[in-house]
């Protein structure tokens, strides 16, 4: 189904597709057959989730032509600007178009991560026998830095969970279950005209130990750490927040844990700037858990990247030598989890600045300590 809401600007669209074709006529590279949705959508500006139909952007020079399944052609129409769209039917076999388009080209780029053998022969077949090359790499450094429009869209969605989660306490309270406070979570963030950045964890007690478990019909309990996950789309780009809860007063435990993780949340954020790598990023974090007795419960990496994905580079992983720059989208989420008894975790989403970074998600990071009455 296609998204209603537009991704950028046309300008931003047209500018991306000009330093992709750049960078792809650095290499000798004279076509390009871009196929994954997502990167459709950050070089055009349509994004729709084809199924098993054919969607693909063809990249010659200046020429950008979306070829869309007919069902999605007006919605693709409404979509882009500065792009051809070619449709095809159910029916009707899509490598006509595509043949056309991708004829005798030098060599051809393809995200070779994202096209199956058998799909990459088609292609090969559509372009009469050209050399594939693999182009992911150049799409995904595009990516990483994001535009001031895109930054705006990010933090829009940012503020739409900000706003989520201060308005949320009425529905945590004792027994309500982890599946109906997600689906609470959805509903406001769709009542907000924003769209889930993906399905919110809910997890309560022993689940929270369990970093992607889904809500379960567990009702929530006096006492216990509550982990909420979730984030609001706006416009196709994507905001990620973890905060904690406990109903009734918390036990020493709880605050500990709740110390140490917020300890090693702002320590990284206090070591985020232009030239740092995103493995010393991580690093900055891991020590201050291990200082707390907590190295081994420090179980996944410190974070990702944000963007038209939750979930996309850069990867702020234990030994990353990547060079943060300025415009790069992350979020810094340390946690610490005990088999049987749950785990903390407290996540925001941050950009990159000239000079530092600056906090997207702003709600407070305390443990937010409810009544049970």
């Amino acid at each position: 189904m296609a998204r209603p809401i537009s991704f950028a600007s046309s300008e931003s669209h047209s500018r991306r597709r000009a330093e992709f074709s750049a960078r792809l006529a650095e290499r000798g590279i004279d076509t390009a057959f871009v196929s994954d949705p997502v990167s459709v959508a950050y070089l055009s500006g349509f994004h729709c989730e084809p199924h098993e139909r054919l969607l693909a952007l063809v990249l010659r020079g200046d020429d950008a032509t979306l070829v869309v399944p007919a069902l999605e052609a007006e919605n693709a129409a409404q979509a882009v600007s500065g792009v051809g769209i070619q449709a095809w039917q159910d029916g009707q076999d899509p490598g006509v178009e595509l043949s056309s388009l991708l004829r005798h080209p030098r060599s051809l780029g393809v995200e070779a991560e994202k096209i199956s053998l058998a799909g990459s022969e088609r292609v090969r077949n559509w372009a009469a026998g050209a050399e594939l090359i693999d182009v992911g790499a150049e799409l995904t450094r595009l990516r990483r830095i994001k535009g001031a429009d895109e930054i705006e869209l990010l933090e829009r969605g940012a503020l739409i969970t900000d706003r989520i989660w201060e308005a949320l306490s009425p529905s945590l309270r004792p027994g309500v279950s982890e599946v109906d406070l997600a689906l609470e979570l959805a509903a406001q963030i769709r009542r907000a005209g924003a769209e889930e950045s993906f399905p919110a964890l809910v997890q309560s007690g022993p689940n929270s130990a369990l970093p992607h478990l889904g809500p379960q019909p567990r009702p929530l309990g006096r006492g216990e750490p509550v982990l909420l996950d979730f984030g609001a789309a706006w416009g196709g780009y994507r905001a990620d927040l973890t905060r904690m809860a406990v109903l009734g007063e918390p036990d020493r435990r709880l605050l500990q844990v709740h110390e140490a993780v917020l300890a090693a949340h702002d320590h990284a954020l206090s070591v985020i700037r232009p030239g740092q790598t995103a493995g010393g990023v991580d690093r900055a974090a891991r020590s201050v858990l291990e200082d707390f007795g907590l190295g081994p419960n420090f179980i996944h990496r410190l974070g990702h990247g944000l963007g038209l994905q939750a979930h996309e580079e850069p990867s702020l992983e234990p030994g990353s030598e990547l060079v943060l720059e300025p415009g790069m989208v992350i979020t810094v989420e340390p946690g610490a989890y005990f088999a049987g008894w749950g785990g903390v975790r407290i996540e925001d989403s941050i950009v990159v600045t000239k000079d530092g970074s600056r906090r997207l998600t702003h709600c407070p990071t305390g443990l937010t300590v409810l009544p049970t009455a």
